[in-house]
């Protein structure tokens, strides 16, 4: 298809106004290189069904990222499950009941937009604290009632793309059970936090009390990995089987109780906490942890000045700064982050009675 000079001069405009604030833009240096490598493609000889992959993937992406965008202030809750379960089914009610839960206790739902245990997480949450990521199917899924039509519903072409959001923007994860998409959105996630390449984030398997699902795959991930050692016996800490909505929303809030947040600054992992922790309490994390440790020990630091120079004042107001929080600071092997799992739990036990609490807040 020949473009028109119409949209040819308008392109190079656009561009030439990108090009002349570029060194005033915050992240102009990410920017450049984005340009940099779409030109170096633009030299090389693709097919037209690559170009239309790639802009396929940008147009996902960019409208996911401008969706979320005004939500980055407050946590949320992705929800995985079979698209099949009905509305009469107890795990559907259980669903809606945890939806309700988390979205009164403050946090947004994340959904498939789909049937089934992704309707019904949106039924619970209402389209005030509701988010839907759909996939264009030939055969299904329009989305479901309860997200149709609102702001908050994207519309994906592409599973890998979607499954991006679904995860990058989440704090937290509660599968319920399902078939085939299901299993693979769960392992995804266990996979993305066993290697490090996600965050911390907590994970929690949902079945009613008297549900075999999540104890049978359980049964099956302690004989047959652990058994024949390709996981190891703590990568089962990554994830909790709850039976009781209340036990499950708990878990998942807890996990941000002292704990706030991570990133790392060269080669050192900072801890973000919601609340300083004692000398003898840190005695004890260097005492129990020194195994994750490549040199040195877990200490206190202050804001680096790394982080102080990413976090300069915007006037984003719904952009909450961590400049204020206490930190701790250590030289993490990454590779056992399972363990790194246990020191955060070891942390949010080290929660005091006086503490201000607010797990649904970034």
């Amino acid at each position: 298809m020949t473009l028109s000079r119409v949209a040819l001069s308008n392109l190079q405009r656009e561009l030439e106004q990108l090009l002349a604030r570029l060194d005033s833009q915050p992240h102009g240096d990410l920017i450049y290189q984005a340009l940099q490598i779409f030109t170096n493609i633009a030299d090389e000889e693709l097919e037209r069904l690559d170009w239309k992959i790639l802009r396929s993937c940008l147009r996902d992406m960019h409208q996911a990222l401008r969706v979320f965008a005004p939500y980055r202030h407050t946590r949320k809750i992705s929800i995985f499950g079979s698209a099949r379960t009905v509305d009469t089914a107890p795990v559907y009610h259980m669903a809606v009941k945890f939806a309700q839960a988390a979205s009164a206790a403050g946090f947004m739902i994340i959904t498939g937009a789909g049937g089934g245990i992704m309707e019904a997480g949106n039924k619970g949450a209402g389209p005030e604290k509701s988010f839907g990521l759909n996939i264009e199917l030939p055969f299904e899924q329009g989305a479901n009632p309860y997200i149709e039509g609102d702001p908050r519903l994207i519309h994906f072409k592409y599973f890998f793309t979607r499954k991006v959001f679904l995860i990058k923007e989440t704090d937290a994860i509660a599968v319920f059970p399902g078939g085939f998409g299901t299993q693979d959105e769960a392992f995804e996630c266990l996979t993305l936090c066993q290697t490090g390449k996600a965050p911390p984030t907590p994970l929690v398997l949902m079945d009613v009390p008297e549900g075999t699902y999540w104890k049978r795959w359980d049964q099956l991930v302690q004989e047959e990995f652990c058994g024949a050692g390709l996981i190891s016996n703590e990568d089962r800490e990554l994830y909790r089987i709850c039976t009781n909505v209340e036990e499950g929303l708990e878990y998942l809030s807890g996990f941000y109780r002292v704990y706030h947040s991570c990133r790392y600054v060269g080669d050192r992992l900072v801890l973000r906490l919601n609340q300083d922790i004692s000398d003898a309490a840190l005695a004890d994390l260097n005492r129990d942890f020194a195994d994750i440790l490549l040199s040195g020990s877990i200490e206190r630091t202050a804001p680096l000045p790394r982080e102080i120079e990413d976090e300069q004042p915007t006037n984003h107001p719904l952009l909450t700064h961590t400049l204020h929080l206490p930190r701790l600071i250590l030289h993490f092997n990454q590779r056992d982050y399972s363990r790194l799992y246990q020191l955060i739990y070891r942390l949010n036990g080290l929660a005091t009675a006086t503490a201000t609490y607010h797990p649904e807040r970034k």
